[in-house]
Protein backbone atom coordinates (compact mmCIF):
# COMPACT_ATOMS: atom_id res chain seq x y z
CA UNK A 1 0.00 0.00 0.00
CA UNK A 2 1.20 3.29 -1.10
CA UNK A 3 1.09 6.37 1.24
CA UNK A 4 -0.36 9.59 0.48
CA UNK A 5 1.43 12.78 1.64
CA UNK A 6 -1.18 16.07 1.02
CA UNK A 7 1.63 18.37 1.42
CA UNK A 8 3.41 16.85 -1.84
CA UNK A 9 -0.16 17.78 -3.73
CA UNK A 10 -0.42 20.97 -2.33
CA UNK A 11 3.09 22.26 -3.38
CA UNK A 12 2.25 20.61 -7.01
CA UNK A 13 -1.06 22.35 -6.54
CA UNK A 14 0.72 26.10 -5.42
CA UNK A 15 3.38 25.60 -7.90
CA UNK A 16 2.94 24.52 -11.74
CA UNK A 17 6.44 22.70 -12.13
CA UNK A 18 6.22 21.05 -8.91
CA UNK A 19 9.33 22.75 -7.44
CA UNK A 20 9.40 23.90 -3.80
CA UNK A 21 9.63 27.71 -3.26
CA UNK A 22 13.44 28.67 -1.43
CA UNK A 23 10.66 29.59 1.69
CA UNK A 24 8.84 26.63 1.35
CA UNK A 25 12.38 24.71 1.02
CA UNK A 26 13.59 26.49 4.14
CA UNK A 27 10.70 25.24 6.12
CA UNK A 28 10.66 21.96 5.43
CA UNK A 29 14.46 21.11 5.71
CA UNK A 30 13.98 23.03 9.39
CA UNK A 31 14.63 19.85 12.14
CA UNK A 32 15.51 19.47 15.57
CA UNK A 33 15.36 17.07 17.93
CA UNK A 34 15.80 17.25 21.98
CA UNK A 35 16.09 14.38 24.81
CA UNK A 36 13.82 14.96 28.16
CA UNK A 37 13.79 12.81 30.77
CA UNK A 38 9.71 12.34 31.65
CA UNK A 39 7.28 9.62 33.10
CA UNK A 40 5.56 11.28 30.42
CA UNK A 41 5.37 10.57 26.29
CA UNK A 42 4.08 13.70 25.67
CA UNK A 43 5.34 17.03 26.69
CA UNK A 44 3.37 20.31 26.36
CA UNK A 45 4.98 22.53 23.94
CA UNK A 46 2.20 24.97 23.85
CA UNK A 47 1.06 24.82 20.32
CA UNK A 48 -1.97 22.08 19.60
CA UNK A 49 -1.24 18.66 17.99
CA UNK A 50 -3.25 16.02 16.09
CA UNK A 51 -1.86 12.45 16.69
CA UNK A 52 -1.53 10.69 12.65
CA UNK A 53 -0.02 7.71 13.01
CA UNK A 54 2.06 5.60 15.39
CA UNK A 55 4.35 2.41 14.34
CA UNK A 56 7.09 0.12 16.35
CA UNK A 57 10.71 1.77 15.82
CA UNK A 58 12.49 -1.18 13.91
CA UNK A 59 15.87 -2.39 15.51
CA UNK A 60 14.55 -1.32 18.88
CA UNK A 61 15.25 -3.87 22.07
CA UNK A 62 11.37 -3.45 22.92
CA UNK A 63 9.90 -3.34 19.67
CA UNK A 64 6.57 -3.94 21.08
CA UNK A 65 6.71 -1.41 23.70
CA UNK A 66 9.16 1.25 21.64
CA UNK A 67 6.61 3.60 18.99
CA UNK A 68 7.15 6.16 17.42
CA UNK A 69 4.13 8.34 17.10
CA UNK A 70 3.65 11.14 14.30
CA UNK A 71 1.37 14.65 14.91
CA UNK A 72 0.76 17.44 12.90
CA UNK A 73 -0.40 21.00 14.10
CA UNK A 74 -4.11 21.53 14.26
CA UNK A 75 -3.46 25.40 13.18
CA UNK A 76 -4.81 26.08 9.72
CA UNK A 77 -2.13 26.16 6.88
CA UNK A 78 0.99 25.42 9.36
CA UNK A 79 2.70 22.08 8.05
CA UNK A 80 5.00 21.35 11.47
CA UNK A 81 5.05 17.98 12.06
CA UNK A 82 7.03 16.50 15.44
CA UNK A 83 7.38 12.93 16.19
CA UNK A 84 7.75 11.42 19.59
CA UNK A 85 9.11 8.47 20.94
CA UNK A 86 10.99 6.65 24.03
CA UNK A 87 15.18 5.73 23.25
CA UNK A 88 15.41 1.82 23.67
CA UNK A 89 17.97 1.35 25.29
CA UNK A 90 16.96 4.47 28.21
CA UNK A 91 13.51 4.19 28.60
CA UNK A 92 12.60 7.41 31.04
CA UNK A 93 14.20 9.53 28.09
CA UNK A 94 11.77 10.59 25.45
CA UNK A 95 12.84 12.21 21.91
CA UNK A 96 10.72 14.74 20.07
CA UNK A 97 11.81 15.68 16.78
CA UNK A 98 9.84 19.05 14.76
CA UNK A 99 10.07 19.49 11.35
CA UNK A 100 8.78 22.77 9.97
CA UNK A 101 8.52 26.08 11.80
CA UNK A 102 5.06 27.33 12.75
CA UNK A 103 3.62 30.35 10.85
CA UNK A 104 1.61 31.10 13.69
CA UNK A 105 2.03 32.31 17.30
CA UNK A 106 2.35 29.86 19.95
CA UNK A 107 -1.72 29.68 21.42
CA UNK A 108 -0.63 29.08 25.06
CA UNK A 109 1.60 31.91 25.37
CA UNK A 110 -0.76 34.07 23.66
CA UNK A 111 -3.51 33.38 25.46
CA UNK A 112 -0.75 34.29 28.94
CA UNK A 113 0.27 37.72 27.22
CA UNK A 114 -3.53 38.86 25.96
CA UNK A 115 -4.44 39.95 29.42
CA UNK A 116 -1.07 41.42 29.84
CA UNK A 117 -1.24 43.60 26.38
CA UNK A 118 -4.53 44.31 27.18
CA UNK A 119 -3.55 46.17 30.31
CA UNK A 120 -1.05 47.97 29.02
CA UNK A 121 -2.77 49.22 26.02
CA UNK A 122 -5.12 50.54 29.38
CA UNK A 123 -2.83 51.92 30.78
CA UNK A 124 -0.94 53.59 28.22
CA UNK A 125 -4.11 55.85 27.83
CA UNK A 126 -2.96 57.45 31.08
CA UNK A 127 0.01 58.27 29.83
CA UNK A 128 -0.19 59.63 26.59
Amino acid sequence: MHGYDSSHALNHANNRNGLLTPNEKAMKKSRFAFRTKSDKDILDDGYRWRKYGQKSVKNSLYPRYIKRSYYRCTQHMCNVKKQVQRLSKERSIVETTYEGIHNHPCEEIMQTLTPLLHQMKFLSNFTS
